[in-house]
């Protein structure tokens, strides 16, 4: 995978980028095949909106989303025990990993808090999304950078009960050590920069704002216009 251009000006030229190295992919697949593929852009808001709009609009297929929230642990809302999706799929981060394993008790209340913030983001969104049938579709999993892979992982565990016919993960950034995980969840994986050194995400990006709602919806409705 490309080393090179770790730093981005900001989500929209990162996703300009992969959508290039995608675009290159999926042509040269249905080239070898023969056959055009029914693809879907599947983002992870709201950060990852802004890096799949290019992607949708360069490939001419419908933009969606697929929420998913960390859980946090209970003592530090910075680190993620878990992550969810709004249709309630869970995964559990190794327990061995923490100093301090919450009660259940805990452990329930953060996953309560963590479904409640996917749903109603969801909620909010989904007016701006179209109907897509993700059944024996490519799905495009995109997000402006993965971290630890919970979240991208457990929206690809929600989508693949739907039965695609594949689903690639695709980011601007991810640590280098973290591929092989993420190759066991991914049928494809598609990331322009894979530091050794990762500290996070908004290091690799010049502009690095948060996505608010609105933003996100707005260019929901923007390349959804363009594309269906």
């Amino acid at each position: 995978m490309p080393q090179k251009n770790l730093l981005f000006a900001d989500r929209t030229q990162a996703g300009e980028k992969l959508a290039r190295e995608i675009h290159n992919i999926v042509t040269q697949q249905t080239i070898d095949s023969g056959v055009k593929q029914r693809t879907i852009v599947y983002a992870l808001p709201r950060g990852g909106i802004p890096v799949a709009s290019p992607i949708a609009s360069l490939l001419g297929c419908p933009l969606t989303v697929e929420v998913a929230k960390k859980i946090s642990h209970p003592e530090n809302p910075e680190l993620a025990i878990g992550a969810v999706t709004a249709s309630g799929n869970v995964l559990w981060q190794e327990q061995g990993i923490f100093r301090k394993i919450p009660s259940p008790q805990l452990k329930e209340a953060a996953l309560n808090s963590a479904i409640e913030q996917a749903h109603f983001l969801q909620v909010r969104l989904e007016s701006a999304c179209p109907q897509v049938d993700p059944k024996g579709a490519r799905l495009i999993l995109v997000d402006d950078g993965i971290a630890t892979g919970m979240t991208i992982a457990v929206a690809a565990k929600s989508l693949r009960a739907l039965n695609p016919a594949e689903i690639w993960f695709c980011s601007p950034v991810a640590p280098l050590k973290l591929l092989p995980w993420l190759r066991l969840w991914g049928d494809r994986l598609i990331v322009l920069a894979t530091p050794k050194n990762f500290l996070s995400v908004s290091h690799f990006y010049s502009k690095f704002p948060q996505v608010e709602t609105q933003e996100a919806l707005e260019l929901l409705k923007i390349i959804n216009n363009k594309t269906l």
